[in-house]
């Protein structure tokens, strides 16, 4: 074999690359393993979120069936509960760029320790997402036509694209970096390329969803140019806020402690994002009435008045403005933010009212009225609502998992 240029197969090189490999996986399996253990508490939550899964997958099937009829989407409200979710948890899979921003371009060894919760939050966020694109088209099918059929002059080909972009580079650096800290190892050189990439395409993922509704001349609510740094500065705070509740949870359910710095930090981000996100949602209100205009003022008044006796979405958009305001007078303060229980009440309130503002507030007022000045309203049915919670409850458990990897690996390095 040697004479003719070709190297036995028991090479050094060959067996190297074999351990490498083997070396690998028995990695991969022994992180696994870490997800397989725990006490009561862990195995019932498991089995809770593993129920509620269930649940929806029934109702899905149902779906699958029956068609998108058993939802309480018409023609005038093609975008109803999912898309409602999907829109927000962009959002919550961008604001992972709150934390790689500081950390990796501006040294800020306080969130050393939080970081690889930001970007394990992200994964779950991407991938509910997605699923909650699919269990909208009704036919699942549809959704090989982007990949078989892609037309690049669509901004749906494009959110396609920049999403499963995201949920790779997440995987890949978040998985790197969490096995090289469990080897007491610095990540590999490749993987930095990779982070700074991630930056910029954190950005790109919402603001590519943000002209998915700013492009549609049709609805005078979403045809803003303001409508990219709308949906950035909401991400920036319920993205953080979602991570603050989720490191006061760690903290208590285990022996990790994120740190009182770095959660601190966060909750000035969360202040800042939420007075921004508060000013640009007032710059649209102003835009509306002082110009007088009617097909940008009616969904306004339907969302907070109603139109010709319609107002299903009046409780909830004024419980957002509650909410709101009230989120932004407990954080204003340093000393009051300090209290780890104010600050989880705070967070809480901002993430429920920008998941109702960005969400149903959102996507069914663009809706109303429709461009005929005609009010058809929409409700979400029992299957639509079950549906949307066993997605969620998928999601908490990519949560839960990779959470239970990430902190145990912590706790072993204490």
């Amino acid at each position: 074999m040697r004479f003719f240029g070709l190297r036995p197969l028991n090479d050094s090189n060959t067996v190297r690359c074999e351990n490498l490999s083997l070396s690998a996986s028995n990695e991969i399996f022994t992180m696994i393993e870490k997800a397989l253990t725990g006490d009561r508490r862990y195995w019932g939550w498991i089995f809770f979120l593993l129920s509620i899964m269930g649940t929806g997958f029934i109702f899905y099937l149902k779906q699958l069936n029956y068609g998108l009829r058993i939802t309480g989407m018409s023609r005038d409200v093609s975008w109803g509960l999912y898309i409602a979710q999907f829109t927000f948890l962009v959002g919550v899979a961008a604001s992972a760029v709150m934390l790689v921003i500081p950390y990796y371009l501006h040294d800020y060894k306080k969130f050393g320790k939080i970081i690889i919760l930001g970007e394990f939050l992200a994964i779950p966020a991407v991938v509910m997402c997605l699923m909650f694109v699919f269990v909208d088209m009704g036919q699942p099918m549809r959704a090989m036509n982007m990949i078989l059929y892609p037309t690049p002059n669509s901004i749906m080909f494009w959110d396609m694209l920049v999403l499963n972009g995201y949920l790779f580079l997440n995987l890949i650096i978040g998985w790197t970096t969490l096995s090289a800290e469990r080897n007491d190892m610095p990540p590999p050189d490749w993987v930095k390329p990779l982070i700074y990439i991630s930056i910029p395409w954190a950005i790109s993922i919402h603001t590519v969803t943000a002209f998915l509704y700013a492009g549609l001349p049709g609805r005078h609510l979403w045809l803003t140019a303001i409508m990219a740094p709308r949906f950035l500065a909401s991400a920036f705070a319920s993205g953080p806020a979602f991570l603050i509740i989720l490191c006061l949870i760690v903290k208590r359910v285990s022996k990790f402690d994120p740190g009182i710095e770095a959660i601190q930090t966060l909750g000035k981000i969360v202040t800042y994002a939420v007075i921004i996100n508060l000013f640009f949602f007032l710059l649209e209100i102003f835009t509306a009435f002082y110009s007088n205009i009617p097909g940008h003022m009616h969904p306004f008044k339907y969302l907070f008045f109603g139109i010709e006796g319609h107002g299903k979405l009046i409780p909830w958009m004024w419980t957002s403005a509650v909410l709101t305001f009230t989120a932004i007078a407990l954080l204003i303060n340093p000393a009051v933010r300090r209290n780890e229980n104010i600050l989880m009440v705070s967070a809480i309130a901002v993430f429920i009212s920008t998941w109702i503002d960005k969400g149903m507030g959102l996507v069914v007022g663009g809706f109303i009225p429709n461009p005929f000045e005609a009010v058809t309203e929409y409700s979400p049915t029992m299957p639509e609502v079950l549906i949307t919670l066993g997605v969620w409850a998928t999601g908490l458990l990519i949560i839960t998992v990779l959470y239970k990897i990430a902190v145990s690996i912590k706790e072993e390095r204490i």
